[in-house]
C-alpha cells in the first residue's frame, strides 16, 4: 500500500539531508568514513520509499526483476570497492559516471515509450514540459556516458591521454550543439521517435568530442565535471518522474561536482571553460626510462639519501601520481615514522590536482595511516619550504614545476606550484627525466640543489627504509 504524500516526502527530505550531511563530512579525512555511511544510508532510505510507494501495483515478476536489480547491481558494486585498487580509482569513478549518465537515457526513453505508468501523458500526446525534461536527460545523460567512456580508457591507458585535435574542431562542436537546439525543438513539437534517437546518437557523438581534445593534465577536473553532469542528467530525470529524491540528489550532486570543477580549476589558474575546450596536456609513457645526457643532473641513490634525511630536522613530502602507481605509499609511511624516530620532523604537502582525481593522494596516505595531522594543502604549506632542510618529492611532477611561475611561453604557466625548489636540498624520485602528465619539462630536476633518484619508487623508498 503507498504511503502518504506528506510522509513520503517527509522521508524525501530526510533522504537530501542526509546526503548533504554526507557532502560535508566527506571535507575533512577524519569524517569522511562517517560520510560515506551517511550517503549509503540517504540513498537506502530513499529506494526504499519508492518500493513502498508502488508496492501496490507490483505483481511478482515486477517484485523479482527488482530484487534482482538491486541484488546484481548491489554486487557489482561491492565487488568493484573490494577488488579496484587505489592507483585505478579514478577510472572507478569514471565507469561509475558513465552508468549515471545512461541510467539517465533509458529512463527518460521509457518515459517517451510508457508516458502513462510515469503520468506525463499518453503516446503521442506528451505533456509539452515533460518532452523538455526528457531531451535535457537524454542529452546530458548521453554526453556524460560517452565523455566518461572516453576519459576511461584515458586514464587507463588503452588510449594516449594527449589531447585529440583536429582541424575545425570547435565550430564542429558548436555546430553538434546548435543542431541539438533543433532537434529537441523538434521533439517537442512532433515526438517522433526518429527524433529521439537522433538526439540520442548526436550527443553520445558530442560526448566523445567534448573529451577527446582534453590532455591529461586536466583529467583530475574532467572526472570532477562529468561527476556534476551525471548529477545534472539525473535531476532533469527527477523532474520527468516527479520524484522529489532524484531532484535533490542530481541537484546536490551536480552543484557539488561544478563547485569542485571550479575550485580545482583555481587551483591550476584556468577557467573552466579552457578545461571544457581542451588541448592543454599530453602523456608520456611512465615506464619509459631516457636520461638528456645534454642537460647533466646530480644523481644519487637511496644510501645518500639516507644519508641527507638522517641528518635533517625538518623534512616536507610531496607526493604525486607516480606513488601512487609505484604503490609506495606504505614505504613512505614507515620511512616518515624512522625519521620521525631520529629526531626529524616530517610533512606532507598535497596539491590540489595531484594525481588523477580530487583527493587522490589524501586516500593513499591515510589509507598507509599516515597521520592527518601531518598533511598540509598547498596553501597552508607553501612558504614553509624556505625553511625547509629537505623537499622530498616522490612522483610528482607538474605541481613542482618552476616554469609555471616563471616561463610565460609554458602551458603550465600561472599554475600554483609547491615551492619545492626553495629547501635547502630537493630529492626527486622518478623513473626518468621524462616530463610529467601536461608534457613539460620540469626545470627543478636541473637546479644545483636538487638530486634525482631514479628507480622504482617503492623500491627506492624501501632502500632508503634499509639504509636508515
Amino acid at each position: 500500500m503507498a504511503m502518504s504524500t506528506q510522509l513520503e516526502s517527509l522521508l524525501y527530505l530526510l533522504s537530501g539531508a542526509l546526503f548533504i550531511l554526507a557532502i560535508r563530512s566527506l571535507s575533512s579525512p577524519e569524517s569522511a568514513r562517517l560520510g560515506n555511511l551517511m550517503g549509503a544510508a540517504g540513498m537506502a532510505l530513499a529506494i526504499a520509499v519508492v518500493l513502498v510507494d508502488v508496492s501496490g501495483a507490483m505483481d511478482a515478476l515486477t517484485i523479482g526483476l527488482i530484487v534482482g536489480g538491486i541484488g546484481l547491481g548491489g554486487g557489482i558494486g561491492a565487488l568493484i570497492a573490494f577488488r579496484v585498487k587505489m592507483t585505478a580509482m579514478p577510472q572507478a569513478v569514471g565507469i561509475l559516471n558513465s552508468l549515471g549518465g545512461m541510467a539517465a537515457v533509458l529512463v527518460a526513453a521509457a518515459a517517451y515509450f510508457s508516458p502513462v505508468a510515469f503520468g506525463i501523458g499518453e503516446p503521442g500526446n506528451i505533456q509539452v514540459a515533460s518532452l523538455f525534461e526528457t531531451s535535457l536527460g537524454i542529452i546530458i545523460g548521453a554526453i556524460t556516458f560517452t565523455g566518461s567512456m572516453v576519459a576511461f580508457t584515458k586514464l587507463q591507458g588503452l588510449v594516449s591521454g594527449a589531447p585529440t585535435v583536429f582541424p575545425f574542431q570547435h565550430y564542429l562542436n558548436g555546430a553538434l550543439a546548435v543542431v541539438l537546439i533543433g532537434l529537441i525543438i523538434a521533439f517537442c513539437t512532433t515526438q517522433s521517435l526518429e527524433t529521439l534517437l537522433g538526439l540520442i546518437v548526436l550527443s553520445l557523438v558530442l560526448g566523445v568530442l567534448v573529451i577527446l581534445p582534453i590532455g591529461g593534465a586536466d583529467m583530475p577536473v574532467v572526472i570532477s565535471m562529468l561527476n556534476a553532469y551525471s548529477g545534472w542528467a539525473g535531476a532533469g530525470v527527477g523532474f520527468t518522474l516527479g520524484n522529489t529524491a532524484l531532484i535533490i540528489t542530481g541537484a546536490i550532486v551536480g552543484s557539488s561536482g561544478a563547485i569542485l570543477s571550479y575550485i580545482m580549476c583555481k587551483a591550476m589558474n584556468r577557467s573552466l571553460l579552457n578545461v571544457i575546450m581542451g588541448g592543454f596536456g599530453s602523456e608520456t609513457d611512465a615506464s619509459a626510462v631516457y636520461i638528456q645526457e645534454e642537460r647533466p643532473v646530480t644523481r644519487g641513490s637511496a644510501e645518500d639519501a639516507a644519508f641527507i634525511m638522517r641528518n635533517a630536522t625538518s623534512i616536507i613530502v610531496v607526493p604525486g601520481y607516480g606513488m601512487a602507481v609505484a604503490q609506495a605509499q606504505h614505504a613512505l609511511e614507515e620511512m616518515s615514522d624512522l625519521l620521525k624516530d631520529v629526531g626529524a620532523t616530517i610533512k606532507f604537502a598535497i596539491h590540489p590536482v595531484a594525481g588523477r582525481m580530487p583527493g587522490h593522494m589524501n586516500v593513499l596516505l591515510a589509507e598507509a595511516g599516515v597521520s592527518y595531522d601531518d598533511v598540509y594543502d598547498l596553501e597552508s604549506i607553501n612558504s614553509e619550504f624556505a625553511r625547509t632542510n629537505v623537499a622530498f618529492v616522490i612522483g610528482a611532477n607538474d605541481v613542482t614545476n618552476p616554469a609555471a611561475k616563471s616561463d610565460k611561453s609554458s602551458p603550465l604557466y600561472g599554475m600554483p606550484v609547491l615551492d619545492v625548489e626553495k629547501a635547502d636540498m630537493v630529492l626527486f624520485l622518478k623513473r626518468s627525466l621524462a616530463p610529467g602528465y601536461a608534457g613539460v619539462e620540469n626545470e627543478l630536476f636541473f637546479r644545483d640543489n636538487t638530486m634525482m633518484l631514479f628507480g622504482d619508487a617503492k623500491k627506492t623508498v624501501e632502500g632508503i627504509v634499509k639504509a636508515i
